[in-house]
């Protein structure tokens, strides 16, 4: 072949790919483009180990309800942090759900007042302290969970909840 016919296919190859590339690149992007957006985050921390996470239940800011919180506030968490007695707890959310409110619920049951601040750290907390002459658990449950804060009495809308397992490091 001569060269400039030789040139020529070349070109157009190169061409076919460069078009291909693109359209490859454009099909990627609406794909991602048509997943959902991601979900706040929520942190805990225990001395120099932290683990974080999406949310367990979520409906882009819209109410869940109470009764959806707690179901999925019992959901078990793969998501797991040791934890050895009386260390201090610490607990970061996003800056959007410290604007609604959220608080901290173990084993499924509320155990603070709402907070409306996006860090808060437990000190001291004896988390897998003896019950009633029951042993001390060898892991809990915890749940962070957004919920709007009311002067006048419990929480009316649930957005989000996020589990951790927490593990006693002493048992």
């Amino acid at each position: 072949m001569p060269r400039g016919i030789a040139a020529d296919v070349h070109s157009a190859v190169r061409r076919r790919r460069a078009v291909a590339v693109a359209g490859a690149v454009s099909a990627g992007l609406l794909v991602l483009s048509a997943c959902d957006k991601p979900t706040p985050r929520a942190t805990v921390t225990v001395g120099k180990s932290s683990i974080s996470s999406e949310a367990e239940c979520y409906k882009d800011g819209d109410n869940l309800g109470q009764q959806e919180a707690a179901k999925c506030a019992l959901k078990k968490s793969s998501d797991t942090i040791k934890v050895a007695q009386s260390e201090t707890l610490r607990i970061g959310v996003d800056p959007e759900v410290a604007d609604t409110g959220w608080a901290l619920w173990i084993n499924g049951q509320q155990v603070t007042n709402v907070y409306k601040k996006t860090y808060y750290s437990f000190q001291g907390v004896d988390l897998f302290a003896d019950q009633q002459g029951q042993a001390a658990p060898k892991q809990l449950y915890i749940s962070i969970v957004e919920q709007n804060k009311t002067a006048s009495g419990p929480s009316s809308e649930f957005k989000g909840v996020w589990n951790f397992k927490l593990e006693n490091s002493d048992a």
